[in-house]
């Protein structure tokens, strides 16, 4: 399988985003899928996953109530809605994808609990 993510860019403080994330090689109705950031000098962090349509979204502490990650089946493609975006929120973000998570049912956003993953974009945000 291979995901593709794009939509990352430089913007200022407060403002949105939305990422894209276009799967190929296999169904999202099958897989879980989560979104994941790295910043220089920082460890990858879940950002936000879920494992199938029956479990509740993951959200991080710092992006719960401004970020939202959704789903197109018609599409294969993930997306992630950034509101009210911080300086803090700059790092490259990944998508991506594991056919044990949604077995499991439960949503896991470590990193390692993922399979598939996508080469990633940067998102810059300035204050």
């Amino acid at each position: 399988g291979q995901l593709v993510e794009s939509g990352g860019g430089l913007l200022r403080v407060g403002g949105s985003l939305r990422l894209s994330c276009v799967v190929h090689g296999f169904s999202l109705d099958e897989y879980a899928v989560g979104w994941f950031r790295q910043a220089p000098g920082k460890e990858r962090e879940g950002v936000a996953c879920i494992a199938n349509p029956d479990t509740t979204p993951y959200y991080s502490d710092s992006t719960k109530g401004r970020f939202i990650i959704s789903s197109d089946s018609a599409s294969n493609t993930v997306y992630l809605q950034m509101d009210n975006l911080r300086p803090e929120d700059t790092a490259v973000y990944y998508c991506a994808a594991d056919r044990v998570v949604f077995r499991a049912g439960v949503t896991y956003c470590l990193p390692d609990e993922y399979d598939y993953w996508g080469q990633g974009t940067q998102v810059t945000v300035s204050s």
